[in-house]
C-alpha cells in the first residue's frame, strides 16, 4: 500500500541528517569561509609571482623580473645580393633555400660554398613554395631563414662592463624605428667599445633580417636589450651610478664639450624625426648637441650614434 514502509522493497531512512527542504543544507551553505587571502597569498595572481620573484633576488629595475626575451619568430632574408652579403658578414643562419632549377651564378655559387664550409642546411625547394615562405618577397631564386633573436636584459649591460672592468658604456633608442638605423648604431656600438645597445619593447624597430643585415653581423657580437619603459630604465641607470645623455640639436653641451665621457655613461639617440621625446629629455642628466657647420643639415639616428660614440672612445683612450 502507498505509504506502507514494510513493504517489500521499502527503505527506511534512518539518518538524522536534515533532509532538502529543511533548511539545514541551505544553512551549512551560506557559512562563511574565513577572510579572503591576500592577493600576494593566492599562487595564481601576479602579486604571488612578483612577492616570489622578489624573495629569489630577481632585479626589478626595469619594472620586470630579469628574462630574455625573444622575437615571435623566425625571420627571412630573400634576394641573392641579401643572402651573399648576410653570409659574408657572418649573419647567423639557420637554412638557406633554393628554389629548383634556379639559374646557377657567381652568387649561388658562392653560396653554396659557405654553405659546405660552415656545415649550413641547404635545401631545394620549388619556387611557389619558397613565394610562400618569403610571404611572396623578390627572393630570385634564393633565401635564407634568421632564428629568433634572443634579447638581454639591461642589467646584463651593466654586468658586462663590471666582469670587462671598465665604465659603462651603453647606447639607448627612443623610439628608432627604421631597423636599417638600428642596425647601424649596433655596428657602431660594436667598432666603439659599448656594452650594448637598449631598445623599447614597444614602437621600435626590433631585430629584423634588415637590421641584423645592416649590423653587418655586430649584433652577434654585442647584446641588445629591451626594455618595457624607457624612462624608468634609464632611471635605473642612474641609480646604478650611470649619467644619461641624450643627442639634441638644441642640447646645452657641444660635443667636443662633454666632460662625461670617461664615467659610467648612457648615450640616448631619439628617433628619426621628432628626436628625443619629452620625458626622456627630461630624464636625461645633459643634453648633447653635434657641432654642424649649417644649422639646416641634420644627421640621421645612426650617423648621430656614430659620431658621438666616436668621440666618447677618443675620450676614453
Amino acid at each position: 500500500m502507498p505509504g506502507n514502509s514494510s513493504r517489500k522493497g521499502a527503505i527506511r531512512k534512518t539518518s538524522k541528517k536534515p533532509t532538502a527542504g529543511s533548511g539545514g543544507r541551505v544553512k551549512r551553505g551560506l557559512e562563511g569561509r574565513g577572510p579572503t587571502p591576500k592577493a600576494k597569498e593566492r599562487e595564481y595572481h601576479k602579486a604571488y609571482k612578483a612577492e616570489k620573484t622578489k624573495s629569489a633576488g630577481g632585479r626589478t629595475g626595469s619594472g620586470a623580473s630579469k628574462q630574455r626575451r625573444k622575437t615571435t619568430e623566425a625571420e627571412w632574408m630573400a634576394g641573392r645580393n641579401s643572402v651573399v652579403e648576410a653570409l659574408r658578414e657572418n649573419v647567423p643562419v639557420t637554412a638557406v633555400y633554393v628554389a629548383e632549377g634556379a639559374e646557377r651564378d657567381g652568387r649561388l655559387r658562392e653560396v653554396f660554398a659557405i654553405c659546405a664550409d660552415r656545415g649550413l642546411n641547404l635545401l631545394e625547394v620549388s619556387k611557389g613554395e619558397l613565394d610562400r615562405m618569403t610571404s611572396g618577397a623578390v627572393h630570385q631564386g634564393l633565401a635564407a631563414r634568421i632564428p629568433t633573436y634572443e634579447y638581454a636584459h639591461p642589467d646584463d649591460l651593466l654586468e658586462l662592463a663590471a666582469a670587462n672592468h671598465e665604465p659603462a658604456l651603453i647606447v639607448a633608442l627612443d623610439s628608432v624605428t627604421d631597423p636599417r638605423n638600428l642596425g647601424a648604431v649596433i655596428r657602431s656600438a660594436a667598432g666603439f667599445g659599448a656594452h650594448g645597445v637598449v631598445i623599447p619593447e614597444r614602437r621600435a624597430a626590433g631585430m629584423t633580417a634588415s637590421a641584423w643585415k645592416s649590423s653587418a653581423g655586430a649584433a652577434a657580437r654585442i647584446p641588445v636589450a629591451q626594455t618595457v619603459n624607457l624612462v624608468r630604465q634609464l632611471k635605473a641607470f642612474q641609480d646604478a651610478g650611470c649619467m644619461v645623455v641624450g643627442l639634441a640639436a638644441d642640447g646645452d653641451v657641444s660635443l667636443p664639450d662633454l666632460d662625461l665621457a670617461d664615467g659610467p655613461l648612457v648615450l640616448v639617440v631619439g628617433s628619426e624625426g621628432d628626436g628625443l621625446s619629452r620625458l626622456v629629455s627630461e630624464t636625461c642628466d645633459q643634453l648633447l648637441s653635434i657641432p654642424m657647420a649649417n644649422n639646416v643639415e641634420s644627421l640621421n639616428a645612426g650617423v648621430a650614434a656614430s659620431v658621438a660614440l666616436y668621440a666618447i672612445a677618443q675620450a676614453r683612450t
